[in-house]
């Protein structure tokens, strides 16, 4: 996937070399948070020259924003989702914009997530919190963080998605599916790495051979379920392969074939359970290392939920927890899971940069720079802080500069239900457990398709909520209004 610009210059970090580029200084396992550093004092655009590939980055607002707009600007494919499509195939994330199935796809599964949809999904979600929760009560030491969050957020999408319990906290070793797609998912992304490399045709097919019967695992067990349900005489339509299976277009009547099926699971079980395991655990180190934070969040819980710890939140609930629904952001606004996404005009045009951009040249727009641009987010855009989502500090801020899950119409389908099952597992976690947290950590970020924290543990311990009766806010309003409709629940703010 070339990127060349026709040739036009942008500023570059120091210590360029002929033929390297700008590869000293990088880290390899880090390249997200080593271009982030490196971005430092270059402006808003600027290039990464990596052997002979040329990646542009933005990383100021302003120009993001600009990309942001659909009628100038579309989804382009970066190197690391090229590479997710050998795992992953044709999915809603992975698909090119010319490709038929991605807007068939898109138009089917857009009914499975509406506020019916995910009141169908909220006793899923429950049931995988709750055999979390049974398995940290009987726990000896402090439980690693993302590893169990990554653990919960793959139950739950494996059991709404295509009705699969792979049995994480149950069993003593795991599904042999979770070890055989993070294998294949890993060779997808290692062969991504290697396309600017000398050499990069002959590791590639080194790395394809090892790797085949992973591949070939995760494959033939999806496809033998999906024909196991296609051959059933009931239309079952509880999940999200029962929707694809059974759910014709409402205007054309086209349906997806099988391999495009087996391409949206495993899209939505890659996609769809390590940002939100991502979003849970950055959450929890923020609130863990602020006894303020943490009190009003134990404060929200209690006076919603009330003193009973083992009690669950209703469906109606989980839009109450503003609060919660705030520190999620702020996290997710320092560090977005999916941390960058790429952008190509619809046509050959001129940045506010001055720099010019033709359909085949792509943009990668820096999730965390953005994010952190003071020119939005004022001079204390590196602190965590979610009253800045309060929405009399939220007015005014300018549209499009706030992107924890894309732009556009190609942006992130499921955000609905990342963000209810986000708040539900936080509102259930800080009702029942006080968290205790290692003072000698230091967020330390370990990147895959996305970004987690590494290393990170808590103790927790069983905790007594307290009672408090429902502030002013929550009794003014008209019992109607105080749950928010799912359809609003991926706004900032609300």
């Amino acid at each position: 996937m070339r990127n060349d610009w026709d040739g036009q210059s942008f500023p570059h970090p120091p210590g360029r070399r002929p033929l390297v580029g700008d590869v000293l200084g990088a880290d390899p396992r880090k390249p997200l948070q080593s271009s982030l550093e490196r971005s430092k004092g270059l402006g808003p655009i600027f290039e990464l020259k990596i052997f002979d590939q040329k990646f542009v980055v933005v990383t100021g607002a302003e120009l993001a924003a600009e990309l942001a707009d659909e009628s100038r600007f579309e989804k382009a494919l970066s190197p690391a989702l090229v590479a997710l499509r050998e795992f992953a195939g044709a999915g809603l994330f992975t698909a090119y914009n010319d490709e038929t199935d991605w807007a068939l796809a898109h138009d089917l599964l857009r009914p499975a997530f509406t506020r019916d949809s995910m009141q169908r999904y909220h006793p899923v979600m429950l049931a995988a919190a709750q055999e979390l929760f049974d398995h940290w009560d009987v726990a000896t030491e402090p439980v690693d963080v993302s590893a169990d969050m990554t653990k919960l957020t793959m139950e739950t999408i494996s059991r709404t998605a295509f009705s699969q319990d792979f049995g994480s906290f149950t069993r003593d070793e795991p599904h042999p599916f979770i070890p055989a797609m993070i294998a294949a998912l890993r060779a997808g992304q290692r062969k991504g790495t290697l396309n600017s490399m000398p050499g990069a045709g002959l590791m590639a097919k080194r790395i394809d051979r090892r790797n085949a019967h992973h591949q070939e695992y995760v494959d033939r067990l999806l496809d033998d379920i999906i024909a196991t349900r296609r051959a059933s005489t009931d239309v079952d339509d509880r999940d999200l392969l029962g929707i694809m299976l059974h759910t014709p277009h409402p205007e054309t009547g086209a349906r997806l074939d099988d391999v495009n099926i087996r391409h949206q699971i495993l899209t939505f079980l890659v996609a769809g359970h390590e940002t939100t395991s991502g979003a849970l655990s950055f959450a929890l180190y923020y609130l863990s290392r602020d006894a303020d934070l943490l009190a009003r969040a134990h404060e929200e819980v209690d006076r919603i939920l009330g003193p009973d710890r083992d009690v669950e939140p209703t469906f109606g609930q989980v839009a109450k927890f503003r609060f919660l629904r705030r520190v999620l952001d702020e996290g997710l606004r320092l560090w977005p899971t999916a941390p960058a996404y790429a952008r190509s005009p619809r046509e050959t045009t001129t940045l506010a940069s001055g720099h010019v951009m033709r359909p085949q040249d792509w943009a990668l727009v820096l999730l965390p720079a953005v994010h952190r641009d003071p020119s939005v987010w004022g001079e204390t855009a590196d602190e965590f802080d979610p009253d800045r989502f309060l929405p009399e500090n939220s007015r005014g801020r300018p549209t499009q500069t706030y992107k924890p899950f894309g732009t556009g119409e190609r942006s992130c389908i499921g955000r609905q239900f990342a963000l209810h099952e986000a708040i539900l597992v936080l509102a259930r976690m800080l009702h029942r457990y006080e968290l205790t947290y290692d003072p000698a950590y230091e967020l330390s970020i370990t990147e895959r398709l996305t970004l987690m924290p590494e290393g990170f543990r808590l103790e927790l311990t069983l905790r007594t909520p307290a009672t408090s009766e429902p502030d002013a806010d929550e009794q003014a309003q008209p019992a109607e209004s105080r749950t928010c409709p799912v359809s609003s629940i991926d706004q900032p703010g609300l």
